[in-house]
C-alpha cells in the first residue's frame, strides 16, 4: 500500500469516528433537553409525554394531598390553569400565590406529572420565563427585575 492510500484510509477512519461521536452527542442531548412552557402554551408547544418545564403561579386554594401522598395543585399564567400532580417532598419555600417551575411530562386530558418542583429562593426572585409570560399577559405584579 502506498503512503497516500494509507493517509486516505486514516482520514476516512477519523472522519467516520467523528461522525459517530457527533451523532451520539446530538441524540443524547435531544433526549435530555427540557423546554420551558407557560400554562397557556402547554397544549400548543409541548409534545404529549415529552419532558418540559411548566412555570407559573400556584393558584390560591388548590393545594391538596391525595391519599397516596401525592400533592395536587394548579399553576396559572393568568390566562390558563393547569393541574399538576407531584409525588415527593415540596421545597420549603413552596406556597400558594408563589412562582414555581415544575419539571415533568404532560398528556392531554390528564394532570401535568411533575418529577421535580422548584420554588423561588427569596421575596423578589421569579424565574425569567415565568415573569416574561406574565408580562406578556399583563399579569405581572412584581416590582423586581427577573
Amino acid at each position: 500500500m502506498r503512503r497516500r492510500d494509507q493517509r486516505l484510509m486514516m482520514i476516512g477512519a477519523a472522519a467516520a469516528v467523528l461522525v459517530l461521536a457527533m451523532t451520539l452527542t446530538v441524540t443524547g442531548l435531544r433526549d435530555s433537553a427540557v423546554f420551558f412552557v407557560a400554562p397557556s402554551e402547554l397544549s400548543e408547544k409541548a409534545e404529549p409525554g415529552r419532558r418540559v418545564r411548566l412555570g407559573g403561579l400556584v393558584v390560591e386554594g388548590t393545594v391538596s394531598r391525595d391519599t397516596d401522598g401525592a400533592v395536587r395543585f394548579a399553576v396559572t399564567d393568568g390566562a390558563t390553569q393547569v393541574q399538576v400532580r407531584y409525588e415527593g417532598l415540596l421545597p420549603d419555600l413552596f406556597r400558594e400565590g408563589q412562582g414555581i417551575v415544575a419539571e415533568g411530562s404532560w398528556r392531554p386530558g390528564e394532570a401535568f406529572e411533575a418529577e421535580r418542583v422548584l420554588a423561588k429562593h427569596d421575596e423578589t426572585y421569579m424565574p425569567r420565563e415565568v415573569a416574561e409570560a406574565l408580562k406578556e399577559r399583563g399579569e405581572w405584579k412584581g416590582g423586581a427585575t427577573p
